[in-house]
Formats: C-alpha cells, structure tokens, sequence
C-alpha cells in the first residue's frame, strides 16, 4: 500500500491542475494584510503554489473536521518571504492541514498562515498519496 500511496503521490504533484489565482497585491500590502489579520501569527508569503484538497473516505472526512480541520493542503515550490526565518527566499514548503482557507489567497494552519501569490493551481488527491509525502 505505501509503494501505491508514493506512486500516487507522484503522480497528482507532475499533473496539471485546475487554475487558481492567488492575490495580485504587493508583498508590503500582502506583510500588512496578515498581519493585521491574524496578529502573533508566522506567515509564509510563496509563489507557485498548489492547493492539494484530500479524497477521503467519510469516516476520515469526520475526524479532520472534529480536529478542527480542512482536508486541504499547500505545496508551494517558491517561498517569497516567511517571518519566522525557517524557510529561505526561494525554497519549497509544503504545509500541514488547513484549519481556514479565506479570500482565496490566505490558507491558514494551526502555526502558520501561508499566503498565495499570484499563480498556483488545485489538485485533487487520495488522503494516504498525500500523507506519505510527509513520511
């Protein structure tokens, strides 16, 4: 099952998803944005992202939503800036669950805020194909 799982994984990071825009506004306004809405919080401003939504079954739909979660994901192959300096201008990220995604640019998780800058897509994916990227 985990050789399927990393195959599936693969193959949903190589294909082509649907478009998506993030924000168009500057990175000082975007800094500002954030901030402002979510004090005391890291974010991580990236680029050429992809929102990976997880292909549950109901039962794992269930527990996500009582932990307080989305099955959502964000993979992004440019971080533009992150505020706590643990990622580097220009690395990749990806992040944990989603607990809000709002304005369809700013994808929060329980540490982190990561906010979607111009260009990225979404994809959808098996829940397992997802998880093994984190082993």
């Amino acid at each position: 099952m985990e050789l399927e799982d990393t195959q599936a994984a693969g193959e949903f990071l190589s294909s082509n998803g649907e478009p998506q825009s993030g924000s168009t506004e500057s990175e000082e306004s975007l800094i500002q944005l954030v901030q402002t809405r979510f004090p005391n919080k890291g974010f991580c401003i990236v680029q050429q992202w992809t929102i990976v939504r997880a292909i549950a079954s109901d039962g794992d739909l269930t527990k996500i939503h009582v932990h307080g979660h989305l099955p959502l994901f964000v993979f992004a192959e440019k971080v533009i800036l992150d505020s706590r300096g643990r990622f580097d201008y220009g690395n990749w990220v990806r992040s944990t669950m989603a607990i809000s995604f709002q304005d369809g640019f700013l994808f929060e998780t329980k540490n982190t805020v990561y906010v979607l800058m111009g260009d990225g897509d979404e994809k959808s994916a098996r829940l397992a194909a997802i998880l093994s990227l984190y082993q």
